[in-house]
């Protein structure tokens, strides 16, 4: 089983690697990769269905249940940052600090109130399959893209050739494959959920029939 969820692991970013690529072969040197592009949806896609899944994740599981609810708030976050051109534009400007601010607020309630289960519920979490992919998914999106999207850095390697969409290029292509990371290990942690589930309803039914 888990060779077959790597093979499809691996499929899933080489389609990914391959729609960033398209635009590319589409639109040659008219390609932009900016806010109304293939990839910058595809974004918008990732975050969305790793905000449900993870949302998920927390109605199922008792025990992961603030660590799910923190992970969905933060992709709902990223998903509505994504989605900012869109809501200033159709909804009101500056919709989406309006909306990411009450996810804050909401959240840091729920925690006030769940206060006394935080910390072994991040503690279980950290302990999943899950945990790892979604740090090292984190870690390319915050950091790694942030830094080899300097402009800096591509102003002085390319000096007077300076290209911006190459640059963009890099950049949009490494956060995508952050996002992608991200909703694999809310895919791993629902396996991981529906796994756990099912150990319960299997004890519970033991448990009748003697």
């Amino acid at each position: 089983m888990f060779l077959l969820r790597s093979l499809i692991y691996l499929l899933c970013l080489a389609g990914v690697a391959s729609l960033i690529q398209l635009e590319g072969f589409e639109l040659q040197q008219n390609a932009l990769y900016s806010e109304e592009t293939l990839t910058e949806h595809m974004q918008d896609i990732l975050t969305f269905l790793s905000a449900i899944l993870f949302f998920y994740a927390s109605r199922i599981s008792p025990k992961l249940k603030v660590a799910s609810v923190l992970l969905a708030a933060l992709t709902a976050m990223m998903f509505v940052r994504e989605f900012d051109t869109y809501l200033d534009m159709y909804v009101f400007d500056g919709a989406w600090q309006t909306i990411v601010y009450s996810i804050l607020a909401c959240t840091f309630v729920y925690l006030i109130r769940k206060r006394g289960t935080i910390f072994s519920s991040i503690q279980a979490y950290t302990q999943t399959p899950s945990y790892g992919i979604c740090l090292s998914g984190l870690v390319t999106l915050l950091a790694f893209s942030r830094i080899m999207g300097r402009g800096e850095f591509w102003h002085s390697i390319m000096g007077e050739s300076y290209v911006r969409i190459v640059k963009n290029i890099v950049e949009e292509g490494i956060e995508t494959l952050g996002y992608t990371l991200i909703l694999i290990s809310a895919i791993e942690l629902i396996l991981l959920c529906r796994k756990q589930l099912n150990k319960q309803h299997h004890h519970v039914g033991n448990g009748v029939t003697d």
